[in-house]
């Protein structure tokens, strides 16, 4: 391994890891995305309004603050001509809070919390957790009343799901039978030092929290106290910088306290929560940004470079910002139009000179569970990139597609591994981004791997420092291919 290599990788898995820790959920992650596309000269654009786009500029927008486009336009681009994208994915496995997530039994405050996505439940058992999410909130100036979306964070644990003793269960280690509805409550605090603790305003009761002049609950549509702790609110308004009743509602749900960082004895593997998938949404973000940040990166690009970071695929993709949705049917659309006048089926043609990589993870063998594992695809951590294959299409991936990857990946040294994700013929596979959406062009997914898929925190995932620089520079090398 050369010095060198080693020392970019440790870069690129430091600038991952800061990443992974300001992206909680998947509203934090595009607001970081952006954060980093704008002190790398991209201009935000709205949906909402026209598009005035020029050749050798960079542009992204945003929808509902959960999924993030963002392209770079070449210099010698003309309608009709391709985009090279690369899809990931913002959202995780995760508990969510429900509309009505007040539960008060047996002297506790406990959150009432609906599962999200196909994950390992008892790994959230005992673990120190808190709320991340997004607020909107009532703002009133000069007598006019304006409505905001902030997101929000609470950095300590205020949480956790206890397992039951064994003293209660002395079968447990025989089997356990989760019951999501029951089991994974997590508890706030007990009913006694809530009560003592309350927050009375000046104008009497204190079942809202901190109310402003004194107003009823829900006078103005502000979030219902009755539906939703008031120990909660006033912790989520503290963290908001705002009064409980100024809350109209939020999305938020559960996360662990305990950062991402790089681990193992020889400091080889990133123990983390959701790098399901934001590790290719930092690598795809990182392969655009890099590949167009000097002045004549967009020199003689005839394309339109573009990554695409959508939400809900955990659970379809069939939303209004999924893969699924027409988010980039419409954003191709808009771009080739930009550049002509003409209607000649220019999008027609530029979607079939078009390329998309589907980006996401795959299962790494597990030395536990080696007998999971087909015996003739078994990708391993340090092997190399993995191309994913299901007979049934579960992927996008056929053999011209995966030609032309192990061409780029030969052409710049990078090892390639193919599998087929699982051993067993009726195993039911996960749908990748690539295979779902609403273009028809070639694609191909192209997932990083970890050893344990879904799972809360570090039995999640181990990765490589060499593997995650592979996949930028891999990425790097599709755009300039």
């Amino acid at each position: 391994m050369a010095g060198g290599e080693q020392c970019e990788g440790s870069t690129v898995v430091s600038d991952l890891i800061n990443f992974l820790n300001a992206s909680p959920t998947a509203f934090h992650a595009v607001d970081e995305a952006k954060k980093r596309l704008k002190n790398a000269g991209f201009e935000q654009i709205s949906e909402r309004e026209d598009w005035e786009l020029q050749v050798g500029k960079k542009y992204f927008f945003t929808r509902n603050h959960s999924t993030i486009v963002a392209f770079a336009v070449g210099r010698k681009y003309v309608a009709g001509n391709g985009f090279h994208i690369i899809g990931a994915h913002t959202d995780s496995p995760c508990l969510k809070l429900k509309p009505v997530s007040k539960v008060a039994k047996g002297g506790y405050l406990e959150v009432g919390v609906q599962t999200y996505g196909g994950g390992l439940w008892n790994t959230w058992f005992d673990r120190d957790l808190t709320v991340a999410g997004r607020l909107i909130i009532r703002e009133e100036k000069d007598k006019s009343v304006s409505y905001l979306h902030r997101l929000v964070r609470i950095e300590e644990p205020i949480m956790r799901i206890p397992t039951l003793a064994i003293h209660l269960d002395r079968g447990v280690n025989d089997g356990f039978k989760l019951n999501t509805h029951g089991h994974l409550l997590p508890i706030l605090a007990t009913s006694v030092k809530a009560e003592l603790n309350k927050v009375v305003p000046e104008n009497g009761s204190a079942e809202g929290g901190v109310q402003s002049e004194g107003k009823k609950s829900n006078e103005k549509g502000n979030i219902d106290s009755k539906k939703h702790h008031s120990l909660l609110l006033q912790l989520l308004a503290a963290q908001a910088g705002c009064k409980t009743d100024e809350i109209c509602d939020f999305e938020l749900q559960l996360c662990d306290t305990q950062p991402s960082t790089v681990a193992g004895a020889t400091k080889e593997f990133i123990f983390s929560g959701r790098l399901d998938n934001l590790c290719m949404s930092f690598c795809s973000l990182k392969a655009l940004i890099d590949a167009t940040s000097s002045e004549c990166s967009l020199e003689d690009e005839t394309g339109v470079r573009m990554v695409a970071l959508f939400d809900h695929e955990e659970v379809g993709s069939n939303s209004a910002q999924g893969a699924g949705s027409p988010v980039m049917l419409d954003a191709l659309s808009r771009i080739t139009n930009s550049f002509s006048s003409s209607n000649s089926k220019l999008l027609e043609k530029a979607i079939q000179r078009s390329f998309l990589v589907s980006a996401d993870m795959a299962h790494a063998l597990h030395p536990n569970y080696m007998d999971k594992h087909e015996e003739n695809h078994q990708p391993k951590l340090h092997g190399g990139l993995v191309i994913k294959h299901n007979a049934n299409q579960r992927y996008a991936t056929n053999a011209v597609t995966s030609f032309i990857f192990r061409e780029i990946a030969e052409k710049h040294g990078l090892p390639i591994q193919k599998c087929t994700c699982c051993r067993y013929n009726d195993t039911v596979v996960q749908n990748m981004v690539g295979s779902i959406d609403t273009l028809n062009m070639q694609r191909l997914p192209i997932p990083s791997f970890q050893q344990s898929i879904l799972f809360l925190f570090f039995f999640q995932t181990c990765n490589s420092h060499l593997d995650i620089l592979g996949w930028v520079l891999m990425f790097i090398s599709i755009r300039r291919t």
